[in-house]
Formats: C-alpha cells, sequence, structure tokens
C-alpha cells in the first residue's frame, strides 16, 4: 500500500524511530492528552491475555504495551524494527525478552502464538496487507488479533478540527518535548493518509482473518480491529 507523500524507506523509518526512542512515551502522552492511557488498557482489555498463552506484541517500541500481558502471566514478546527503541525498552525493562523483526518478515514459527496485536505500528509499514498475512501465519488457528491504530473520527466537525491538531498543533507541540520533532510531521501525514476503519476492516478479511469487527475509541480518533485466524487457514 502507497501513501502520498509518505515514500520513506523501512531503513528511514528505523531510523526516525530511533531518533525519538529518548523521550518516546513521555512525547505520546503529551500529544495524545494523556488518551493514549486508556486506549493501551483497551487494548489489554481487547486480547484478553491469560497465563500460560504466548502474546506478540508487534512495534512494541519501548516495551509500555507488552508490561501489562506479561504481568497477567503470558509469556509476552515484544517485537519491533527500531533498534534504538528496543535498547531504551531494554533498559527499562531488562526481564522482557525484546526481539528485533520487521512485520512483513517475522523471525518466528508458524502458529507460534495465541494472541498477536500491534498498537500504532502498522500504518509505519510499508506493506500493510503482507504484514496482516504475516501476523496470520505466526498466529495459531483460533487465535486472535488486536490492531489499535489511528483511524477518523466519525463526527464531521470534529474530524475537521482533528485534522488541523495534526498538521499544525501537533509538530509544534512536539517541537517542545520530542527528540526529533520532524518525525511528528511524518507522524501527522501518515495519520491523514490512513484508510477508514471499513477500509482497514477490508484489508483484514483480503489477508485471511476471519470474525473482523472494530470498536470506535475517542469517537473514532483510534479504532480497534479484531480478528480471529480460521482452523481451516
Amino acid at each position: 500500500m502507497t501513501r502520498a507523500s509518505l515514500d520513506k524507506q523501512p531503513r528511514e523509518v528505523a531510523a526516525m524511530f530511533d531518533a525519538v526512542a529518548a523521550r518516546y512515551d513521555l512525547t505520546n502522552d503529551v500529544l495524545a492528552l494523556g488518551r493514549n492511557r486508556r486506549w493501551r488498557a483497551e487494548v489489554v482489555r481487547a486480547v484478553g491475555a491469560r497465563p500460560g498463552e504466548r502474546v506478540l506484541d508487534l512495534a512494541a517500541g519501548t516495551g509500555t504495551s507488552s508490561r501489562p500481558f506479561a504481568e497477567r502471566g503470558a509469556f509476552t514478546v515484544p517485537c519491533d524494527f527500531s533498534l534504538g527503541m528496543l535498547a531504551a525498552g531494554k533498559r527499562r525493562v531488562p526481564w522482557l525478552p525484546f526481539v528485533a523483526g520487521d512485520a512483513t518478515r517475522l523471525p518466528f514459527r508458524d502458529g507460534a502464538f495465541d494472541a498477536v496485536t500491534i498498537s500504532f505500528g502498522l500504518r509505519n509499514v510499508q506493506d500493510t496487507e503482507g504484514a496482516l498475512r504475516e501476523l496470520l501465519r505466526v498466529t495459531a488457528p483460533g487465535g486472535r488479533l488486536v490492531v489499535c491504530e489511528f483511524s477518523h473520527p466519525t463526527w464531521a466537525p470534529f474530524r475537521t478540527v482533528y485534522s488541523e491538531y495534526l498538521m499544525r498543533a501537533l509538530p509544534a507541540l512536539a517541537t517542545r518535548v520530542s527528540s526529533s520533532p520532524d518525525a511528528y510531521v511524518y507522524l501527522a501525514e501518515s495519520i491523514r493518509a490512513w484508510p477508514d476503519q471499513a477500509a482497514l476492516a477490508e484489508l483484514l478479511i483480503g489477508a485471511g482473518w476471519s470474525r473482523v469487527a472494530w470498536r470506535d475509541l475517542t469517537g473514532g480518533v483510534v479504532a480497534l480491529h479484531r480478528g480471529v485466524r480460521p482452523h481451516d487457514a
């Protein structure tokens, strides 16, 4: 999938995230006005990790999103393509088994995980459909997928205000708190170019996921998509 004006190669995107790793979690808290904590809690609830299960947290960054699954007794693997993010995460949470990996060529065997999840990372993968198929491959039959991603607000007047925030206020705020504010210009552009809720659901279905559904959070600023790997896939 190509996105207008977003022609960064995977190495460029990885380098961009390496540059923001030092203050990534703080910057997210500020730019999302604290709502990201609620979004993470909704992901944890949707994944429903249980003791003894195997969970892959793709685009895990520094591991903030992975800890709740591990704390619930699931064997949790945080995976990311940014070595800078992984290094920052390993310093903070040394007991998590961080793994470097490309979303389109994951270093795991077929059916390795009971649940797979990716939060605010699918948008940064150059081949969205390929990543969804690869997540299907490493999920056990009957296993589940949860995708949390920025989406399209459902109320038109708010959608206009939100778009203005993305393109003007977000980069300005990032200049104050981020270690690499230019990365947040890319962030704003990538959010605007991302498919809406129904279009992303179609991509999941096309990749082979079944029982696909979504739920809007914060009026559609974020959408939580779910899917299940069919037993015959």
